[in-house]
């Protein structure tokens, strides 16, 4: 999507639904950040938006890791989720890569009680389940602060895509 519009002349739905999916199926942000008006430049906005994230409970990073989708198995993907994955050809799983996603996928979540979060653009398949396998050893403090910084980095990707910086 080529962004054309000025930032600070949106409505507070034209804003969301533009940047209402940054952070993964949690438009709230976009409507926190929407209340920071006005915005500089594309760069003010992106830094207020991930200054909404950082600076939110770890109560609520929590949900938004939640609603971040298992890689690779889940089947139900936002349109920015959807196109990461199919660029990073985690549709074209062989059976074994994906009985070991499967299997990666639920011992991680059963371990940390969230999905794992990879910012996969630029990914592919192997470095992706290289990654996995490496970060499920971590312990829970150590992988909340990764996947908390990898969220940050879909967001990054998804603003500089919409914004086409």
């Amino acid at each position: 999507m080529k962004f054309t519009k000025n930032l600070n002349s949106l409505s507070e739905n034209e804003f969301i639904s533009i940047f209402g999916s940054v952070f993964e199926k949690s438009e709230w942000i976009a409507s926190d950040t929407f209340k920071k008006k006005p915005f500089k430049n594309s760069k003010d906005l992106m830094d207020k938006m991930i200054n909404t994230y950082s600076n939110t409970s770890n109560e609520k990073i929590l949900k938004i890791f939640n609603l971040h989708p298992k890689l690779a198995i889940e089947k139900r993907l936002t349109n920015f989720s959807s196109k990461e994955q199919s660029d990073a050809k985690l549709n074209t799983c062989t059976k074994d890569e994906l009985i070991e996603f499967e299997k990666l996928n639920f011992d991680y979540e059963k371990k940390f009680n969230f999905p794992f979060i990879i910012a996969v653009k630029g990914k592919n398949k192997e470095d992706i389940l290289n990654n996995f396998r490496e970060r499920i050893n971590n312990d829970y403090q150590k992988e909340f602060t990764e996947a908390k910084t990898q969220v940050k980095k879909i967001a990054l990707f998804r603003l500089n895509e919409i914004l086409e910086n």
